[in-house]
């Protein structure tokens, strides 16, 4: 009888802790703060809000430029020595991987720190990873106000160290043609974005 009664109390404090991790979890499908907020982020498919970038071509033209084509995005400041560094080269895995579907996905990589990554610099830059300035663009936005709303729409965290450096969050970030974020990725799942990127276009008929 003891044993009966040792056996439910066990199941009785399973079930509650289970209750517990649902709940705190999100149903299981956000099994950390960062993924849970990431879930919430793409749950809420915030628009790209609208701004003018300057490309490594010198070239400047609006968000909209991309209008009705998918926009495969990472974010990035090239005095970074270490995490952007691999963000850009698993970047650069992913576009190569796909490259039958450049006609439908622009990749575009956007410096948070304008004030240094001038046209020169981004063109110097975007060598280094292999980036042809085209089908993978790398490119500043001018305008601080610009920047920061889009910054923040996306809830990149960007905090600058007193040293001229940042302290960032970095993922892989995919915004459908009406310009609506649908995916923060894990950069370091190359295989997995590129899955993504093949699903999405052939779900939504990209």
């Amino acid at each position: 009888m003891l044993k009966r009664k040792t056996i439910i109390a066990i199941a009785i404090v399973l079930v509650v802790n289970v209750g517990i991790y649902f709940v705190g979890t999100d149903g299981f499908t956000a099994f950390t703060a960062e993924e849970a907020r990431t879930q919430e982020l793409t749950d809420h498919q915030p628009l790209f809000p609208e701004v003018t970038l300057e490309d490594s071509q010198a070239r400047t033209y609006p968000f909209s430029e991309f209008e009705g084509q998918y926009v495969f995005m990472t974010f990035f400041y090239s005095a970074c020595s270490d995490v952007c560094i691999e963000l850009e080269e698993n970047m650069a895995e992913v576009f190569e991987a796909t490259e039958n579907l450049h006609d439908q996905v622009q990749f575009l990589s956007i410096s948070f720190d304008p004030e240094r990554d001038k046209p020169e610099v981004l063109d110097n830059y975007r060598q280094y990873f292999g980036s042809d300035g085209e089908d993978w663009r790398m490119a500043r936005i001018n305008n601080q106000d610009e920047l920061q709303s889009l910054l923040d729409a996306f809830e990149v965290i960007v905090i600058p160290d007193g040293n001229d450096h940042y302290t960032h969050n970095s993922a892989f970030y995919l915004v459908n043609p009406d310009g609506r974020l649908i995916d923060v990725m894990d950069f370091r799942d190359i295989d997995g974005a590129v899955d993504r990127l093949e699903n999405v276009l052939e779900s939504e008929g990209g």
